[in-house]
């Protein structure tokens, strides 16, 4: 089972993505943690990623297309993965499907969460209210700024896979065990189009 879950900040991505760890045996790959590994690894694209961090700039696609290709080598990742962080750019999504065709497989899924952005900032400003405080990366001024670079940047990705005809939307804003049986719901049916299911 490999698989892309795609949605904005404060979806539940992350949450998800655990469930499906524990539910279907695979990894979940962050692109954070798969570049911070090759680093301390000392593995070849991890010094030349840790050369580029040092002078203040961003990796580039062809080296984090690198530490996946590495990573998914690993004998973890054989049974499947769901990619976490990545692809963010439509560049990125097209660099992955090279990198997967080179290596004779495919995305069973690709997975967005979908939300009403009011009722996100709503549930932020509530858990503001009455915790009193928020983490400095858990505000409504913070998460309307990450929702603005997500709708530049990343939200092509999803119309890029829509366009593809790969791309399936759950209803995030149901309980999480909803959410949850909505992705599952997904995984089996292109489970039993792959004929794995």
């Amino acid at each position: 089972m490999r698989l892309v879950l795609l949605g904005p900040p404060g979806a539940g991505k992350g949450t998800q993505a655990q469930r499906l760890v524990e539910r279907y045996g695979i990894v979940q790959l962050s692109t954070g943690d798969m570049l911070r590994a090759a680093v301390a690894a000392g593995t070849p694209v991890g010094k030349r990623a840790q050369a580029i961090m040092d002078r203040g700039d961003l990796v580039p696609d062809d080296i984090m297309v690198e530490i996946i290709s590495d990573r998914i080598g690993q004998a973890d990742a054989a049974e499947g993965f769901i990619l976490d962080g990545f692809p963010r750019t439509v560049a990125q999504a097209e660099a992955l499907a090279e990198l997967l065709a080179r290596r004779r497989l495919g995305l069973d899924a690709v997975i967005e969460i979908g939300v009403d952005e009011a009722a996100l900032l709503a549930r932020i400003e509530k858990r503001a209210r009455e915790t009193g405080r928020a983490r400095a990366d858990d505000t409504p001024e913070t998460l309307h700024k990450r929702l603005e670079v997500y709708r530049q940047n990343t939200a092509p990705v999803s119309d890029h896979y829509r366009a593809k005809g790969m791309l399936t939307r759950v209803d995030g804003m149901g309980s999480m065990d909803e959410v949850s049986a909505a992705i599952s719901g997904v995984l089996e049916a292109a489970g039993r189009r792959s004929g794995r299911a």
